[in-house]
């Protein structure tokens, strides 16, 4: 199983990425180890994460990811936050 997760860093901003294990990730995020995006932006911590089949599964729900704008990314933590599922739109 595979997931994907955005996690927001200390400056505020969010940063999407794909995975086997979120809490070696985060943790590796954590000690500068994970991706140089988060290195200069620790502590991180993970807002949203979903389940995926397998790996390409999550590199591809990861580039959607990607092509969202910052308010869908919101929108798509704060509804799993109230556990209203996953709504997922491409277009903001």
């Amino acid at each position: 199983m595979a997931y994907v997760y955005i996690a927001e860093c200390a400056d505020g901003t969010l940063y999407s990425g794909w995975t086997v294990d979120l809490e070696q990730r985060l943790t590796a995020h954590n000690a500068g180890r994970g991706a140089r995006y988060t290195r200069g932006r620790r502590p991180v911590r993970l807002v949203y994460w979903e389940h995926q089949p397998d790996r390409g599964s999550a590199q591809r729900r990861e580039a959607a990811l990607h092509r969202l704008p910052r308010s869908a990314k919101l929108r798509l933590i704060a509804a799993q936050k109230r556990g209203d599922g996953i709504a997922v739109s491409a277009k903001p």
